[in-house]
C-alpha cells in the first residue's frame, strides 16, 4: 500500500520523536504543538466542584481546626451570655477598643455570624462525607469477598507447604483437598472472616476478608461528631443559666422575678419555667481556729435547702461546692457565700422607710465585705450608702479597718452616706451591688469631716442632717451570748439547665469508641489454596492488608500453623 507524503512526514516525525525520547509513547501530545484545552465547567460544573471540595475530609479537618481557633476569643474576651457585667466593665476600662471588638462580635463569639458560618460549613461537610461513605460501605458489606488470585506467590506475605498423603489413588487426594479447604473455611469463619469458596478444576480455594468494622468505626466516629454538633446547636437553644442570692430563711421561686441575672437560649420560653422553690434553711461553714496552721481557711461548707416541686411535698437537700443539687432537670450550684446584715432605717418621725437584709460581697479571705444600701423613698431626699462589714474588726497601722478572721467574733459595719439622685428614676438599669456617687453629696466619711457611721449588731446610730436613724439588727437567738449568730448568711446560687449535656456525652463516648475501633481493627484479606498433586497436597496461604498492618505476617504464620495442625489431626482420623 502506498502512503502520501504527509503521512510519511508524520510517521517520520513520530519515529524521530521516539528515537530522541524512547520513553515517550508514539501518540504523545506535545505541549508545544498540540495544546490541551480543559472543557468549560459552567455553573453546574462549578457547583459540583465546590461541593466536592466542601465534602472532602481535608476540608472537614480544616474547618474543625478553624472552629477550635474561632472559639479562642470566647475565653479571652468576656461574653454577654455568660458575663454581662464583665462586658460592661470591659467597655468602661477600654472605651476605644471595646466598640471595635463589639463590631467584630467578639463579645458574642458563639452566636456571631462568622462562628455560625464555620459551624454550619463543618456540619454540612461532615454530612457530605458520611452519607456517600455509608452507602459505599453498605455495598461493600453485602459484596462477596474477592476471587483468589491466580498466583498467591506474588504477595509479600505468602506461605506454602506440601502435605504428604498415604500412597493411594488420586481420588483420595481430591477428597483430602476438599477436607482441607472445608477445614480452612471453618477456621476462618470462627476467626471472624467472611468466607467465599472459589474452586477451579482440581484446585480448591477459599477467599476470606474481615476488618470492615474498621470502616464502620470510622463512620461511627464522624456520625458522632455530627451528633455532637447537633446536640450543641439545638441543645444550646434550650439551655439557660441564672444566678440568684438567697438569705437564710428566704425562699427562691423559679421565675424571672427571683433571678438576679438570667441568660436563656433562643428557644427558652421565660414564662414557662418549671415551677419549684428553694428555701435556704441554714448555711453551715467551719473555719480553721485561730492559732492553728491555715487559720481562717474555710473547711466544709454546705447550704441546707428545703425544695418543693410544683404542688409536691417538701424535700430537704444540700448544695456543696462541686456537688450540685438536681431538681426538675435543673442543676443548682453553690457559687459563693457571705454575710447579709439586716438594716432598718427610720425617718425623723420614727417611721420605718427601709427594712432589709443586704448581701455584702466578700473582698478577701477574712470576709471583709462590701455592700450598698439604697433608700429611694421615705426621706426628704434619696440616700445611698456604701458600707463595709468586718466579721472580726481590727485596726491596721494605717488607721483603716479590716477583718482579721472570717467568723463573727467582733462584727462591725461602717457606712458612708451620700444624698442626691440615685439615678433609678429614669429607667436605666442599675446594679444593686454598686453605687454611682456622681452628682450626689457625701455626708459622712472621706473629706467631709464627719465620721463614718459605725455599728455593731443591735446598735442604732443617727443619720446625718437629722434625717433619721439606722439600726443593725442582732439576729442571735434569745438567751445566746456572743455574736456567733448575730448576722445572717447568704448564698449565691447558679441554676443551670443543659438538656444537651447527656447527648453530648453520649455522642462523645460513641465517637471515642468509633475512633478506637477505626485505629485498632485491621482490614485484611486471607486466601488458602489447596491443589492435589499425586499423593501430595500443595497448600498455599497468603494475606493482604489494606493499609499498614505490621501484624499481617504473624497472622499468616498463625493461620498456616493452626490449619496445618488441624489438617494433620483430621487426616489421621479414619
Amino acid at each position: 500500500m502506498s502512503r502520501s507524503r504527509s503521512d510519511a512526514s508524520t510517521g517520520s516525525a513520530q519515529v524521530d520523536a521516539s528515537v530522541s525520547d524512547p520513553l515517550r509513547p508514539s501518540d504523545h501530545a506535545d505541549g508545544v504543538s498540540d495544546e490541551v484545552v480543559s472543557p468549560k465547567l459552567g455553573p453546574i460544573g462549578w457547583l459540583r466542584w465546590g461541593w466536592r471540595q466542601l465534602t472532602s475530609m481535608r476540608t472537614a479537618l480544616v474547618l474543625l481546626l478553624l472552629l477550635a481557633i474561632a472559639a479562642v476569643p470566647g475565653s479571652i474576651v468576656p461574653q454577654r451570655s455568660a458575663d454581662p457585667n464583665g462586658v460592661t466593665q470591659y467597655f468602661t476600662d477600654n472605651p476605644d477598643l471595646a466598640p471595635i471588638l463589639d463590631k467584630m462580635q467578639l463579645f458574642d463569639v458563639y452566636t456571631s455570624a462568622w462562628f455560625s458560618a464555620i459551624y454550619i460549613l463543618l456540619f454540612v461537610s461532615l454530612i457530605g462525607c458520611v452519607i456517600p461513605r455509608t452507602k459505599h460501605h453498605w455495598k461493600a458489606l453485602r459484596a462477596r469477598p474477592p476471587r483468589t488470585p491466580a498466583r498467591l506467590s506474588r504477595l509479600d506475605d505468602h506461605r506454602e507447604t506440601i502435605v504428604e498423603l498415604s500412597p493411594t489413588d488420586e481420588t483420595d487426594a481430591a477428597a483430602a483437598a476438599s477436607r482441607a479447604i472445608d477445614l480452612a473455611a471453618q477456621q476462618l469463619k470462627k476467626a471472624g472472616y467472611r468466607v467465599e469458596r472459589y474452586d477451579t478444576g482440581k484446585t480448591l480455594s477459599v477467599s476470606a476478608e474481615r476488618g470492615y468494622l474498621r470502616e464502620t468505626g470510622n463512620l461511627v466516629f464522624h456520625s458522632a461528631l455530627v451528633g455532637v454538633l447537633l446536640a450543641v446547636g439545638i441543645g444550646g437553644g434550650l439551655t439557660y443559666t441564672g444566678q440568684t442570692v438567697i438569705i437564710e430563711g428566704r425562699t427562691f421561686v423559679n421565675t424571672m422575678l427571683d433571678y438576679s441575672s438570667f441568660n436563656p437560649g433562643r428557644f427558652v420560653d421565660e414564662d414557662r419555667l418549671t415551677p419549684y422553690s428553694l428555701t435556704l434553711d441554714k448555711f453551715s461553714i467551719n473555719y480553721v481556729p485561730e492559732g492553728e496552721q491555715g487559720s481562717g481557711q474555710a473547711g466544709d461548707f454546705v447550704a441546707h435547702l428545703t425544695t418543693q416541686l410544683g404542688g409536691g411535698s417538701a424535700q430537704t437537700g444540700e448544695v456543696r461546692v462541686n456537688h450540685p443539687l438536681t431538681i426538675a432537670g435543673d442543676r443548682v450550684y453553690l457559687m459563693g457565700n457571705g454575710y447579709a446584715p439586716h438594716i432598718t432605717i427610720r425617718n425623723a418621725a420614727g417611721d420605718v422607710v427601709y427594712d432589709e437584709s443586704v448581701p455584702f460581697l466578700p473582698q478577701d479571705t477574712n470576709m471583709t465585705s462590701l455592700g450598698v444600701v439604697k433608700v429611694p423613698d421615705g426621706l426628704p431626699e434619696q440616700l445611698g450608702m456604701v458600707g463595709f462589714f468586718y466579721p472580726t474588726q481590727v485596726k491596721m497601722t494605717s488607721g483603716a479597718f479590716t477583718s482579721a478572721y472570717p467568723a463573727l467574733i467582733n462584727p462591725v459595719m461602717t457606712l458612708n452616706v451620700y444624698a442626691g439622685d440615685l439615678g433609678i428614676d429614669d429607667g436605666t438599669p442599675r446594679s444593686v451591688y454598686t453605687l454611682d456617687p456622681t452628682g450626689m453629696e457625701q455626708l459622712t466619711g472621706g473629706k467631709t469631716g464627719v465620721d463614718s457611721i459605725e455599728l455593731a449588731p443591735g446598735e442604732t446610730a443617727d443619720l446625718p442632717n437629722g434625717l433619721g436613724t439606722i439600726t443593725l439588727a442582732n439576729e442571735s437567738p434569745a438567751g445566746s451570748s456572743g455574736y456567733a449568730a448575730s448576722v445572717q448568711r447568704f448564698v449565691s446560687l447558679s441554676v443551670h439547665r443543659d438538656v444537651a449535656a447527656p447527648w453530648v456525652l453520649g455522642f462523645a463516648i460513641l465517637a471515642l469508641a468509633g475512633l478506637i475501633t477505626a485505629l485498632f481493627v485491621p482490614r485484611r484479606r486471607m486466601w488458602i489454596k489447596v491443589a492435589p498433586a499425586g499423593h501430595t497436597l500443595r497448600i498455599e496461604y497468603a494475606g493482604l492488608a489494606r493499609g499498614e498492618d505490621p501484624t499481617l505476617a504473624g497472622a499468616v504464620d498463625q493461620l498456616a500453623q493452626k490449619h496445618g495442625d488441624a489438617l494433620d489431626a483430621a487426616l489421621k482420623t479414619p
